[in-house]
């Protein structure tokens, strides 16, 4: 893999057991694009074994917005990774659009994420030496879209988050939140059916955080595709459809949430874009009720 590939896209640690089985489709169940089945990660540590997911089973809807939540130490994170195909479990399986994340070899995880799957850090990861246009484009050089198509797009989705004057800048001449907003558009830009946020807003203040939050939420729901935010904060947890809270390795509630952020019509490549600063529809509430997930 590139230097600039590895970036974008992490490969796993060393491959288990499971890495060296060919990897194949597996039926799915109506309207769920993500599986985890049984799924468990212990780590030595010396002498001593560290139970970081205990037996985790989950599904999650296309186009749904989930919340996993958790402290520090709650193993909110190494599933995050096992999900997309970062780490390796100890058992357990991840099916993603009907393929079986955990059976692939590393080669087989690289073309995979490249086709569907997203990332927005905390930490940005831009490439320092690469304009904003540069960096949204990226993920379209590695599906093989020309350099006039790619451009094109990536003009089109750095606009859309509220960059259009920034095109030509490097990260260095940017603030934190204008950063993550080459982020954001960097991962939407290919439409993959998976998007992953992890901590999306933990360097960015409150204002900030609040523009990037209804920003993430808004080009999820725009194109149908599945967002899963990976934090520590509550307040943040408020943006989803539904909040599954992780203590100890182990989910202990599931619930179902009324985002803070309206629902609108999903918009396709016909309709104008509009940026999100134009709309003026008011928050829902934030403290209405939850209801209890069933089964």
């Amino acid at each position: 893999m590139s230097a600039v590939e590895e970036r974008l896209h992490p490969s796993p640690g060393p491959p288990g057991k499971d890495s060296v089985r060919r990897a194949k489709p597996v039926a799915a169940d109506d309207g769920v694009i993500l599986q985890v089945r049984g799924l468990r990660k212990v780590y030595e540590v010396e002498d001593e074994k560290v139970v970081a997911l205990g037996k985790i089973s989950l599904q999650i809807k296309k186009g749904e917005i989930c919340c996993i939540l958790g402290t520090s130490g709650s193993g909110k994170s190494t599933l995050l990774n096992i999900m997309a195909g970062l780490e390796k479990p100890t058992r357990g399986h991840v099916i993603i659009a009907g393929r079986e994340v955990t059976a692939m070899s590393e080669k087989e995880l690289a073309v995979f994420r490249r086709q569907n799957i997203g990332f927005i850090f905390q930490s940005y990861n831009l490439m320092p030496q690469d304009t904003a246009l540069e960096n949204v484009a990226m993920p379209l050089v590695f599906k093989g879209v020309s350099k006039k198509e790619r451009e094109a797009r990536a003009k089109k989705m750095l606009a859309r988050v509220g960059l259009k004057g920034r095109m030509k800048h490097r990260p260095s001449q940017m603030s934190g939140g204008q950063q993550q907003r080459v982020g954001i558009a960097r991962a939407f830009i290919s439409q993959p059916p998976v998007v992953f946020a992890d901590e999306p807003t933990g360097n960015l203040d409150s204002h900030t955080t609040t523009e990037v939050m209804e920003m993430i939420v808004r080009m999820a729901r725009r194109y149908h595709e599945t967002l899963i935010i990976v934090t520590h904060d509550g307040d943040i947890a408020r943006y989803a459809d539904r909040i599954v809270r992780l203590v100890d390795g182990a989910i202990v509630s599931d619930t179902e949430n009324v985002s803070v952020v309206p629902r609108e019509e999903p918009e396709t490549d016909a309709q104008p874009a509009q940026a999100p600063s134009k709309r003026k529809k008011p928050l829902a509430d934030s403290k209405q009720g939850q209801k209890q997930t069933k089964g």
